[in-house]
């Protein structure tokens, strides 16, 4: 089966749109082949702002409808426990928040953007996708990742290459309670090392530590900008270290 042949049989869908390069990919085909979609954006405390800044200006160029549905995932027990498989109970919220208000909306088919080249046996979300009979596109027409950046690339969407980008709560460690406070500290520190420049990089946090991970080509430029990053970044962290095993 092909994306074409998928939106024959489902002419009528509803899309998780996260604005990442998986599901713009994925409202682009529907919107190309299919003949009534809407696009979901869910914002909660684990999505920074340049998200729906991503998601919105997509949705726009693809002349896309998208809502935006509040959540409040930390008033969910289960999630802010930060449990090894705290992903099956925020897919659990964030979908059943999409399903209740897109079945208001008229839609009962729910599409996601999981690809290929995701690994079920390594994400409890799927686990929840799956009991609440979500369906994956990408990965049931056999479309990896590499793949959707090309078709992405071809179709001219921004998104094309737009790095990986998993939820703040990934900057935790779990078991380790999620507040508002730790994920605000993510954001801003990653905010920041993105304005200077660095690319693929991560803020992991640990009790009010934080620990840089970024690829070893931008080492001497962490190292050269030292000074700022250690006054920013200390303004959320206790202290700030960097990760010397190499993000890649």
């Amino acid at each position: 089966m092909n994306l074409q042949e998928f939106f024959t049989v489902n002419p009528k869908t509803a899309i998780a749109f996260s604005g990442g390069v998986d599901s713009a990919y994925l409202l682009y085909a529907a919107k190309k082949y299919g003949e009534d979609v809407k696009a979901y954006y869910v914002k909660s405390q684990f999505q920074p702002m340049f998200e729906l800044e991503d998601a919105k200006r997509l949705a726009k160029e693809l002349g896309a409808d998208m809502k935006v549905i509040g959540l409040d995932i930390l008033s969910i027990p289960e999630v802010i426990k930060n449990p090894e498989n705290r992903c099956y109970f925020c897919k659990k919220a964030i979908f059943s928040a999409i399903s209740s208000i897109a079945l208001e909306d008229g839609y009962t088919t729910i599409l996601d953007g999981t690809n290929a080249s995701d690994d079920a046996g390594d994400r409890p979300g799927m686990i929840a996708l799956q009991e609440m009979a979500v369906l994956s596109p990408l990965r049931e027409c056999g479309l990896t990742k590499t793949q959707i950046r090309s078709l992405s690339k071809k179709a001219g969407l921004f998104t094309w290459d737009k790095p990986a980008y998993a939820c703040l709560a990934t900057r935790i460690p779990a078991g380790q309670v999620i507040t508002e406070k730790n994920l605000t500290a993510a954001e801003e520190a990653e905010k920041y090392l993105f304005k200077l420049g660095f690319t693929d990089f991560r803020v992991r946090s640990d009790d009010g530590h934080a620990r840089i991970q970024l690829p070893l080509s931008q080492f001497g430029k962490l190292l050269e900008l030292r000074e700022n990053v250690l006054r920013e970044l200390k303004r959320y962290y206790r202290t700030v270290s960097l990760d010397l095993e190499a993000r890649g």
